[in-house]
């Protein structure tokens, strides 16, 4: 390895972090691992994965760098702990730019031109892979460094997040492939190839453009829509669950919700999530304040509560929603699909007993099991509480039971102020083109807001402040788009290709 290797995988990495939030620089995503396909060709495998690594774990190192803060906050887990929970993560995540890295050395070494195909289906079919194993981290995909890119995230209505990746590496590896014609005069070879794969990338942007103009054009057309109004209360973390504080707590709510229902043009007033400071389902004192509450509004409410129940000789929790209508009757619960491992539940318990949640005051939460569609008069809508809205296919149920535009009601507070509040929003401006639908985000404190079918934030508060917003939005009633109906079918066909290229590898390296 050249001593000029090392450096190119750590500006890999570097160019990997500003390309995410908040830095935004979402055009170095189209060179940023260019150093690292450069000083890897040619090399052995295990050097590939060695540089690959390196160049993951300085990309997600500092993209994750927010971690140590909920657990030393709000977990109390000691520092050096925290930090060591941050490495382990970041050395597990950046095994995956390793194994694409070594792929990558040897598709190019056994077909040249092939690797213009090779190289992105084996980057999508391991983002495809974290976002499955160990309960699934999808966060910080590629993709989502390009959530501001309007025209080029309209593909993830066929291919969610995992479209945008593609385009990515396969930018990064047109640039690549083209440097290393221009230094060893293979242009001949490798014409052909970098100008399909630039076809490509421009047919995606181009269609993208088109398909933006058509999805605003039939919105400025449509006849009904339905006025939100998102509340953020901005209330500390460590207060939300201190009793001392739980009618200060209410009082803001109550006010905020009166503020917004003084607004005629507000038909849904939505709290963030666990915005109670009580149970709602168990605590009747408060659950008749919340209940009279809706009723002066004089509006639907949305809210999220902790909910406590008995099953058989145990204690069972659910993170849930309740949608309450201003006659004071609840319309509708739901209880968290997918919940935060080691936030709100410890995985593995049995083996792994000497660990504790971070989430303090609560025991550990029980997964929901139903996929809740909510109603009003002005349409129908799903939850999704925090972390679930994170997960494609996941959200694709929702919406196929029936659901004509998404509630997120979260709580950031967690994260403190970092990147990390942003890249969650980047996930969610996805969720709304994969499913051609708006979304409306309530945070406890930040970002709240409103998200159209294309991804455009038509509303966005800011972090750490005590506020309201309202907006209109327009549910759904077009045909499903083809991702809702038929899921991760393009993330499937990149792991085929990587499984036929790799048989072939192996058949070519055998026989040659």
């Amino acid at each position: 390895m050249t001593s000029a290797a090392p450096l190119s995988f750590v500006v890999a990495g570097l160019l990997l972090i500003l390309s995410f939030p908040w830095y935004d620089i979402e055009w170095l995503a189209w060179i940023a691992f260019v150093p690292l396909l450069t000083a890897s060709r040619g090399r052995r495998s295990w050097t590939a994965f060695m540089g690959g690594w390196i160049s993951g774990c300085v990309g997600y190192l500092g993209i994750l760098r927010w971690i140590p803060h909920t657990m030393i906050n709000y977990g109390g887990v000691p520092i050096a702990v925290s930090y060591g929970i941050l490495l382990l993560l970041v050395v597990y995540v950046g095994m995956y730019v390793g194994v694409f890295t070594a792929g990558w050395t040897w598709s190019v070494r056994l077909w040249p031109r092939g690797a213009m195909l090779v190289g992105p289906a084996l980057w999508v079919t391991l983002e495809w892979v974290r976002a499955q194993a160990l309960s699934g981290f999808p966060w910080a995909s590629l993709g989502y460094s390009q959530y501001l890119n309007r025209p080029l995230i309209q593909v993830a209505e066929f291919t969610s997040v995992y479209g945008v990746s593609c385009a990515l590496i396969l930018g990064n590896v047109v640039i690549a492939q083209l440097l290393y014609s221009a230094t060893h005069r293979e242009w001949k070879r490798m014409a052909l190839p970098c100008v399909l794969g630039t076809l490509c990338l421009a047919a995606i942007w181009g269609y993208g453009g088109w398909r933006l103009q058509q999805v605003s054009r039939a919105a400025a057309t449509a006849p009904a829509d339905l006025g939100v109004a998102l509340l953020q209360g901005n209330i500390a973390q460590d207060l939300k669950w201190d009793r001392t504080s739980q009618e200060a707590i209410f009082s803001i709510y109550r006010g905020l919700t009166l503020d917004a229902a003084a607004d005629p043009a507000v038909d849904l007033i939505v709290w963030p999530e666990a915005a109670t400071p009580f149970f709602f389902a168990n605590d009747s004192v408060f659950q008749a304040r919340q209940l009279r509450l809706a009723q002066v509004a004089g509006r639907p409410l949305l809210f999220g509560s902790p909910t406590y129940a008995r099953d058989g000789d145990q204690d069972v929790m659910y993170n849930s929603a309740f949608l309450v209508g201003p006659d004071a009757t609840v319309l509708g619960r739901y209880d968290k699909h997918h919940l935060v491992p080691f936030g709100e539940y410890i995985p593995m318990r049995r083996w792994l007993f000497f660990l504790d949640k971070l989430v303090q005051g609560i025991g550990d939460f029980r997964s929901g099991e139903s996929y809740t569609v909510m109603a009003i008069p002005q349409g129908r809508f799903a939850v999704l509480i925090c972390f679930e809205v994170i997960f494609p296919e996941l959200v694709r149920h929702f919406v196929r039971h029936g659901g004509q535009f998404l509630v997120n009601i979260t709580n950031d507070a967690w994260f403190g102020y970092s990147p990390a509040s942003y890249q969650h929003l980047a996930m969610v401006v996805f969720r709304a083109v994969e499913n051609r639908l708006p979304i409306v985000r309530a945070a406890n404190t930040g970002i709240s807001a409103v998200i159209d079918p294309t991804g455009g934030l038509s509303q966005q508060t800011g972090m750490f402040v005590r506020t309201w917003i309202k907006d209109r939005i327009i549910p759904a009633t077009g045909p499903t788009t083809f991702y809702t109906r038929w899921g991760d079918l393009f993330a499937y066909g990149c792991i085929l290709v990587t499984a036929a290229s790799l048989v072939w590898g192996i058949v070519v390296q055998k026989y040659s």
